[in-house]
């Protein structure tokens, strides 16, 4: 039992004057952020995890001798680096080791102090300071450094990206055409969450990220366009997402047909049981989602 949890001198607000207490709103708003975008990260490598994996198995199931193989080549697996291992970095870290959960010799973070991450180290996770080395070997990066570090950091690994890796940048104050010019790259996410006013905290104050995310009412809060909780993820991320996917898909030259039914698959798969219509004929992605109508109508000549 903790005997100094509900002690009242402990608590936050406590030292706070009674002028100040109308800012207190910020800090549920940061926390809603923190938890906002630690989940949406999840997502996306629990989505390129599937997505991997899916390969395998048609891969296993269309040349029946790969059967003899266990799990996926090491060259094929997820391997994720984070840049910076500040606050952000470290609950990005844990969420993605427990709920993904990525094997921690899968994951690798670069900072500036990495004595300060023993408890990282402690768990098998290489923790250094060496950005391009972690460039060289990651598929997918994260950059949770400030904004003030950002261009040196570009700087030292613009030329040691390969067109496969995905960037996904934390950085709020730096758009995404700013930083495909600083990386000379384009594969790049960047969510940009609104925060709306008048919002109702639910996000908690004591629970870790990772505990959080196992509350039904914050989990729902987290779905990309659910208002709940003030803070609204614009939907330029999801069409990211889906891009990110293709470009995967393309580099592997599948044909786009089966793109189709791998992306229907991993997303559309589950049928809500509050839906009126029945699972067949619910919406599916369908090739002029994602081109325009000319190019997919030369496409399906061509198949």
């Amino acid at each position: 039992m903790d005997m100094l949890g509900d002690l009242e001198s402990l608590q936050f607000e406590y030292g706070i004057q009674e002028e100040d207490r109308s800012w207190l709103y910020l800090q549920g708003r940061s926390r809603g952020l923190m938890i906002k975008a630690c989940a949406h990260a999840t997502f996306f490598c629990k989505l390129l995890c599937n997505l991997r994996e899916s390969f395998h198995e048609k891969q296993t199931s269309s040349c029946p001798l790969t059967g003899l193989l266990t799990g996926i080549p090491d060259d094929d697996e997820l391997k994720v680096g984070i840049i910076g291992g500040g606050h952000l970095g470290k609950q990005l870290a844990r969420v993605l080791l427990q709920l993904v959960p990525i094997p921690a010799e899968n994951l690798r973070i670069s900072t500036r102090r990495p004595e300060a991450l023993d408890e990282f180290q402690k768990l098998g996770i290489q923790c250094f300071y060496h950005n391009p080395y972690l460039v060289d070997w990651a598929n997918v990066l994260f950059l949770c450094c400030l904004p003030s570090q950002l261009p040196n950091i570009c700087l030292e690994i613009q030329t040691r990206l390969e067109k496969g890796c995905i960037v996904y940048s934390f950085v709020a104050a730096v758009p995404v055409a700013r930083l495909k010019l600083l990386l000379n790259h384009t594969n790049i996410l960047r969510p940009q969450y609104q925060c709306v006013e008048n919002f109702v905290n639910i996000w908690g104050a004591n629970k870790d990220i990772t505990a959080a995310l196992q509350d039904p009412v914050i989990l729902q809060a987290t779905c990309p366009y659910s208002p709940a909780g003030g803070i609204i993820l614009n939907i330029k991320w999801l069409e990211g997402v889906l891009y990110a996917v293709l470009n995967i898909c393309t580099a592997r030259d599948m044909p786009h047909l089966q793109v189709l039914q791998l992306l229907n698959e991993l997303l559309l798969s589950v049928h809500f049981e509050d839906c009126e219509k029945d699972g067949a004929s619910c919406p599916k992605f369908q090739l002029h989602d994602f081109v325009s109508q000319i190019y997919s109508k030369n496409l399906s000549q061509r198949s």
